[in-house]
């Protein structure tokens, strides 16, 4: 199977971001999948019952908060 990859970074407010995080927390917790539209092109990740979370917090010059689900 090819990759396929989003690696897209945008600069917004802390609350856009909250609620960015808030509807994929909301999709993911309605549906066993997830889309995703760039470019006019649509993906679906279809998220299994059970994943692994990883939080990640790393502080220095650049401060940074990872979340990471992988299955």
């Amino acid at each position: 199977m090819d990759l396929f990859e989003i690696d897209d970074t945008q600069r917004m407010s802390r609350e856009d971001a909250a609620a960015r995080l808030r509807a994929l927390a909301d999709a993911l917790a309605r549906n066993n999948s997830v889309e995703f539209q760039r470019g006019g092109n649509r993906i679906t990740v279809r998220v299994p019952d059970e994943v692994n979370l990883k939080v990640e917090v790393e502080l220095g010059d650049d401060n940074e908060l990872e979340i990471e689900l992988t299955w």
